[in-house]
């Protein structure tokens, strides 16, 4: 079965081929029936490949031109020219994971392009030591629409109105959806339709917590942009650029993240086909806060202390698209280098789609399951295994874009169980004209309204995108480094923004959340809205220079009510339902090498400047305090009782042992 899908980046849809076509066919009862389509978006001479475990280890001894599985190698020799890799490279710090997932038994397959692939992907599934066979299919574009550009002038003439006193960014006040206080379209604005992060910011003094990272999983993000830079993540163990993988994660010079498109550590964002879509979503998570600069940000920190920090994983990189392939790398990535939370504005097209305007594609979990085998194997890697038991959070937050097809359900993965998907809505609290609702949503968040706001278009139009999400955008889309876009791709960071928020909460007040409890407390604290759901909401298609002609559309909210998920997302309540929720962190057993060191921050689980430590039993590991950093060494094989004292004293046990398989992992 050849599946197509879409994307959903900023206003436009982008066409995401991240479908894959299964050879095999399960043993239960047969899906309903997908559209027959061409497998002419598969990469070709490519093929992702699932081995049965029984041939793992003949695998991994083979070389790249032959997999050592005689029945394989005899179909592979007849296609010239192939090699054969493991779709996750190797990391020693999560290698044992990625065996009890399974990973280590996905392959990407190799082979002359003038193959057919149909032909070989189904004599590959004809053999016993293959489970599954899955094409690797393009990402593509389907617009190359940018974010609308604020010219010099344009921020010369925002930068008079008086911004909200919380931070000195002089464009705060234009950025209804943090801060709204119903002033900028007062027939249209509501006040206090946005986030509810003020509050948060100024009763909870919380602006983020630099031990919090984001994966944004999306074009690359300006990491040199000045409202930008000093919210990057970094890979102390990287040098930027560098064709040497010198931390050993598998990767090289991905000081910042990695562009998988172009497997480089140098993240891109200065092609002219760059939408400046990746820099959007990140500055609204985490744009550096009350710097004098631009725009305020979720997450952004107060200007003295740091804010949460972005892990650029880069899936389109100009006119060049990822693949199935690159996105499940990034997502595997993105968990094992210390992202907990998966910002996704992406997805495949709503199964409830008109038909007339897309090819709907995923109506049921069972669906997206059935035809997504290795997406699914990724997601479920990092949602259980992202973050540490020991942590602020246990597992990992998928955070997924509803879809804007004006469709009554929401688009998968986002809408499976166990990921969030979100809708969009306006500055009154009404779903955006073009929002998925309904079954699968589960939150809803600012995402911008163009449409809604016709009346307040000018000549320049841009007085119109008030009604957008404003935010940071690479200077070669804008001549100021911002700009509008809209979308539920812009509705997404919103709530992955607010996530980080209340987890660099939890981390300030010591508290530990399993994910799906921390997603539950979410929903539990949303903003009601379906009071607003009355009536009908009237807008036009926006087309430049034809709107005083565009025809008049309408929405009946009626539709929307119970459709909007949990409401909208809210910062403050998210906090203060925090301070009494979880449970509270104690200092964590440790496990370190013979001859190696584990490094750990005591004040992460209890309060303190000042803290001493004591190893029962020296010859087996030895500890010290430097710079408010334990510093525990291992010296012989076995373990040891220890404690560590500061606000309270925490007893703990420090495990020692050689290096498992000669892997270097434990």
């Amino acid at each position: 079965m050849n599946i197509r899908a879409k994307i959903y980046f900023a206003a436009a849809s982008l066409v995401l081929g991240l479908a894959s076509c299964a050879i095999d066919a399960p043993v239960e009862a047969p899906m309903p029936e997908q559209p027959q389509l061409s497998v002419t978006d598969a990469v070709p001479g490519q093929l992702l490949v699932r081995f049965d475990a029984r041939v793992a280890d003949v695998l991994e001894q083979a070389g790249v031109t032959k997999s050592g599985v005689l029945s394989v190698d005899e179909i592979l020799a007849l296609v010239d020219g192939y090699n054969i890799e493991r779709v996750f490279p190797v990391d020693p710090r999560s290698e044992e994971k990625a065996r009890e997932n399974g990973l280590h038994l996905w392959y990407v397959v190799e082979f002359n392009p003038e193959f057919d692939v149909e032909k070989v992907a189904s004599d590959l599934a004809k053999l016993g030591e293959v489970n599954r066979v899955e094409f690797n299919r393009t990402l593509k574009r389907a617009s190359d629409k940018k974010a609308t550009p604020l010219t010099m002038d344009m921020v010369r003439q925002l930068t008079t109105k008086a911004a909200p006193s919380s931070f000195d960014d002089p464009l705060l006040g234009y950025q209804w959806h943090l801060v709204n206080n119903g002033d900028l379209a007062p027939t249209k604005f509501v006040k206090g339709a946005d986030v509810q992060v003020e509050k948060a910011w100024n009763e909870l003094a919380c602006t983020g917590d630099p031990s919090i990272i984001v994966a944004v999983l999306d074009e690359g993000v300006a990491v040199t942009h000045p409202d930008l830079k000093a919210s990057m993540w970094v890979n102390e163990g990287e040098i930027y650029g560098s064709h040497e993988d010198n931390d050993g994660n598998g990767y090289t010079g991905d000081l910042h993240g990695y562009n998988f498109v172009q497997k480089t550590g140098v993240i891109t964002t200065d092609s002219v086909y760059d939408t400046g879509h990746g820099s959007h979503v990140a500055g609204v998570i985490a744009a550096t806060n009350n710097n004098g600069l631009g725009i305020s940000s979720i997450a952004g920190g107060n200007g003295t202390d740091a804010g949460v920090k972005i892990m650029s994983c880069q899936i389109f990189a100009g006119a060049y698209a990822g693949t199935v392939l690159e996105e499940v790398r990034a997502i595997k990535y993105a968990a094992d280098n210390g992202a907990v939370i998966l910002q996704c504005s992406w997805g495949y097209i709503s199964g409830a789609a008109n038909p007339y305007e897309w090819t709907p594609q995923y109506s049921t979990d069972e669906e997206w399951e059935y035809y997504n085998v290795l997406e699914k194997n990724a997601l479920d890697y990092f949602i259980h295994n992202a973050g540490s038991p020991d942590g602020v959070i246990e597992g990992g937050l998928a955070i997924f874009a509803g879809g804007n097809e004006s469709a009554p359900a929401a688009s998968y993965p986002g809408a499976y169980p166990d990921f969030v998907a979100v809708a969009a809505t306006a500055a009154d609290f009404t779903p955006a004209v073009y929002s998925n609702y309904g079954p699968g949503t589960t939150i809803s968040a600012p995402g911008g309204d163009q449409d809604y706001y016709y009346e307040y278009a000018d000549d320049d139009h841009w007085v119109g995108e008030i009604g957008c999400v404003l935010s940071t955008v690479p200077f070669n889309v804008s001549e100021s480094g911002y700009g509008y876009m809209e979308g539920t791709s812009m509705a997404c960071p919103h709530v992955s923004g607010v996530a980080a928020l209340g987890l660099s909460y939890a981390a300030k007040l010591r508290r530990h959340f399993k994910a799906q409890e921390f997603i539950a407390l979410m929903y539990e604290t949303a903003t009601p809205v379906d009071q607003y759901m009355t009536g009908i909401k009237q807008y036009k298609r926006y087309v430049a220079d034809l709107m005083d002609s565009a025809p008049m559309h309408s929405l009946d909210m009626s539709d929307f009510k119970g459709g909007m998920g949990a409401g909208q997302i809210n910062a403050y309540g998210l906090l203060k339902a925090i301070e009494g929720s979880g449970v509270e962190m104690t200092f964590p057993n440790l496990y370190v090498a013979v001859g190696g060191q584990t490094v750990v921050l005591p004040s992460m689980y209890m309060e303190g400047t000042s803290f001493t430590v004591t190893v029962a039993d020296p010859s087996v590991a030895t500890a010290q305090i430097v710079d408010g950093k334990m510093i525990v060494k291992g010296i012989k094989e076995g373990q040891t009782e220890a404690s560590v004292t500061g606000s309270r004293t925490d007893k703990f046990v420090i495990t020692v042992r050689d290096n498992a398989n000669g892997t270097g992992w434990l």
